[in-house]
Parts: C-alpha cells; structure tokens; sequence
C-alpha cells in the first residue's frame, strides 16, 4: 500500500494526458521503438525522495545525464517488465521491493524515435544500490521531494546545440551542482505541476547545459 502523501501522484496516472507532461505525442504513423524507465518514490533519511541514475560521463549518448533506470523492452516484455528489469541490470533494484502503483501516458523522443513509457513504484522495502555497470551509470541518487520542489534550485535550461530551445530544470544532489534536465527534468516539473506541488516558474532563473553533459559536436 504507498503512503498518503504519494496518492496525489496515483490519482495522477489516471487523468494526465501525454500533451501534460510534453510536446510530442507518439504520431499515429509512427513505429516507434519502445522504452520503459521507473519513476521510483520512496523515503528516505530526508523524508519522500525519487530516485534517479547519474548516467556514465564516458557514454556517447546523453553523458552525465540525470535520468530515470530504464531502457528498450525485450521481446514479449511489458513496460513494467522492463523497467523492473532494466532498474535491476542497473543498479541493483530486488523488484519484490517495489509495488508498482500506476504508469503515465505513453511520450515520445523524436531524434530516437522511442516511446517511453514512465512507470510509477512506491519502494515499499529500500536496500542499498549502486552503480551496477560503471560503463553505463556513474552513480544513484535519491533526491528529497522537498528539494524537488524547492524553487531556489529550478533555473530554464538552455542548450547551446538548440539555442532557441529551453527545457524546466533542476539543481539537484548534495552539492545541488547536478542538472535535472530534458526529458525526464520535464516530466518531474510538469507532473510536479499537475498535481500541485510546485508551481509553474516561467522567470526561472536561466542556465546553461554542463559542459560534461554536452556531447561530442555539441562542445564544439
């Protein structure tokens, strides 16, 4: 059973639309390929807290970024399958540990053509995790909601390889010197949002992409 405070987040899953949480809905013509990732709430020495992954700064795709374990779903796998799984090649997550308690709407990335479906967990029995696969995560975080949701550390995230492009984002760990950002910045502020607990901050102070994030032709 999840806790009170997380109930706003289940009522959520129900009534969200996809155009809620981004711009770009999966296209009926489309053939997408298909993602799961885990949206994971627990509690922690901090009180309510969402986990994420720090992706490895080596990877060619996406170095550095804060986002939620996932992946593509294997052969005959449900999303829930697969972002289970994926949370446990990744960091270790024990699934009997997690009760799943809803899924969002199904978005879409276009420039990979995926659509990802953003499955909601209550971790009902936490354990320790760690980066699994060094090559592929460089470290796990478990970010207080209080801090989320904290607007001294939101700014509007700007790209300097799409310079009309902003995106939410978020100062998070304990040096508040990560970047929540893009799609999964996105989903955390706008589904924040929706539920009420934070605000839309459209004078949100700008900032730019780290530079560690940045990949190969982006730095140049």
């Amino acid at each position: 059973m999840i806790p009170e405070w997380l109930r706003p987040i289940e009522e959520a899953a129900r009534t969200i639309r996809a155009e809620d949480l981004t711009r770009f809905a999966v296209p009926e013509t489309a053939t997408p390929r298909r993602s799961a990732v885990l949206m994971l709430f627990g509690e922690g020495p901090d009180g309510p807290d969402l986990l994420f992954t720090e992706r490895s700064h080596t990877m060619r795709s996406h170095p550095g970024q804060v986002s939620f374990p996932g992946g593509r779903l294997d052969p005959g796998e449900t999303e829930i399958e697969a972002a289970l799984r994926e949370a446990e090649e990744e960091i270790g997550l024990v699934a009997s540990g997690v009760e799943v308690f809803g899924t969002l709407p199904t978005l879409w990335l276009p420039p990979s053509n995926h659509a990802v479906t953003v499955v909601l967990g209550w971790w009902h029995e936490p354990h320790a995790v760690h980066a699994v696969s060094p090559d592929e995560v460089h470290a796990v975080l478990r970010a207080p909601i209080s801090e989320l949701c904290d607007p001294a550390h939101r700014v509007t995230v700007r790209s300097p390889r799409f310079p009309t492009y902003t995106s939410p984002g978020i100062w998070i760990g304990p040096g508040k010197d990560l970047m929540l950002w893009g799609f999964t910045g996105g989903i955390v502020t706008r589904l924040f949002t929706y539920v009420g607990w934070i605000e839309d901050m459209p004078d949100a102070p700008f900032a730019e992409v780290p530079e560690h994030m940045l990949q190969g032709r982006e730095r140049e």
